[in-house]
This record gives structure tokens, sequence and C-alpha cells, in this order.
């Protein structure tokens, strides 16, 4: 990776990209899906990417959700330098770091809100004696405590997307990446969703990072990003 060792953090940020690049060999040539992208993030900030599909929006958030690597550039999330991590630490400091709330919800069929919120705490090594006490204020902060036993295939679409978001925030995670989180939510139950991320930013050092369409979404970022043919500008 090229700049990795000149690679510095700035004080009080988050997230520091810099000069990132995404690219793909093909017969025909180079493709590059992001071009020199430099993004810095503060804790407590919300910032949405807008852009058209094939814009490079999603290969974007993929990189800060550390499940594919850039072609060049460089990446610290917290004063890490996630890219020079082997395979192995990056899916620990994504499991511990980073929560993700994608469009389709992707919540277990067939168990509760509960199973559904405990499963990530397994996977972490978190102990049981203290799994209630995390998931219990996870779906207060989304309003969702009285529906923590229910069972997941009865929830509405909305009630759904709560939980996905109560789920990405179980582990207590330093930034959310949300993929379309309103993409298949009516008008009311899509600002539902956004009032929990303003509500989550205003209580902690959490970043959310939101990949939408949605225009008034965008609006009640603290920022908005656009790509247009991998580039990235701010509004």
């Amino acid at each position: 990776m090229n700049n990795l060792l000149a690679a510095r953090q700035a004080p009080g940020v988050l997230i520091q990209v810099t000069d990132l690049t995404k690219s793909y060999q093909t017969d025909s040539g180079t493709i590059y899906v992001l071009k020199d992208v430099n993004l810095s993030i503060d804790p407590g900030e919300i910032v949405a990417v807008m852009g058209p599909s094939g814009s490079g929006k999603s290969t974007l958030l993929f990189i800060l959700g550390i499940f594919i690597s850039p072609t060049t550039g460089s990446y610290l999330l917290g004063g890490e330098d996630v890219l020079r991590l082997d395979r192995n630490a990056q899916a620990e400091f994504r499991r511990n770091r980073v929560g993700f709330v994608f469009q389709s919800c992707d919540l277990l069929e067939n168990s509760t809100v509960y199973e559904n919120l405990e499963f990530p705490l397994i996977y972490a090594g978190v102990a049981r004696g203290e799994r209630p006490a995390r998931i219990g204020a996870a779906l207060d902060l989304v309003n969702l405590g009285h529906r923590i036993h229910h069972s997941s295939n009865r929830l509405s679409g909305g009630e759904r997307q709560r939980v996905a978001v109560a789920r990405a925030l179980v582990n207590q995670p330093q930034v959310i990446l949300a993929d379309e989180p309103t993409g298949q939510l009516d008008r009311s139950h899509g600002h539902q969703v956004m009032d929990h991320f303003v509500e989550i930013v205003s209580h902690s050092q959490t970043s959310i990072v939101v990949v939408t369409h949605d225009p008034e979404m965008a609006a009640r970022c603290t920022r908005v990003c656009s790509i247009r043919d991998g580039i990235l500008y701010e509004q």
C-alpha cells in the first residue's frame, strides 16, 4: 500500500482516509472505482455519502468496514492503521469497533429480538452475565425494550430496521456504517431510523457513515459528501 508509512491521524479525528484509490485490472485496461479519496470524520458526526449507482460509494463503505482493501492509500480508525493488520486482526477489529446496518436488515429468522442482539455479543466473547444489560441498553436507544422477547418474524418493517440499528450498537462500536438503511421503509419509518441515529450521536462519541439516496435523510446529517466517477466531493 502507498502512503502507509506516512499515515498520521489528526488529533481528535476518529476516521482519517488519505489518498485512497481502488482499481481493477481488466483486459481493456485499469478501471478506477475510487480516485484519491480523502475523508476525515470526527467522533459524534453523521456523514452522508451520496452518489449514483456505480459511483463508488458502496466500495468506500466496504473499505471503511475492512471488508475489502484499497489499491493505494491509508485508512486510520481510532489511531489504528487497520490496513496493516493481518486478516484475523482485522476481523477482530471489525467485530469490536464497527457496527453495520444494511438495507435488508438481515435479522435471524425464527429468533427473538434478544437472540438477534445476543449473537454478535457471543461472537465477540462477551460474558453471558454482561449481555442482558448491553442488549437492554441498545434496545432502549431505539425504543424497542418492550419487544425484547418478541419474534423477529412478527415485527413490522420499521421495527426490524430499528432492531438492526440496536444490533449495530450492542458491541458499543466507534463507528456505525449504514448502507441505505431506510431504502425499504416508508417515509415515517425512515425518519424514525434517522431520529435514532441523531439520538445515538447525541449521547456518545460514536460516528455514523450513511450511504443514502434520500435527500431528506442526508439533510439531517452533520455533513454530506457525494461521489461521482470515484471522486469524493464535500457539499
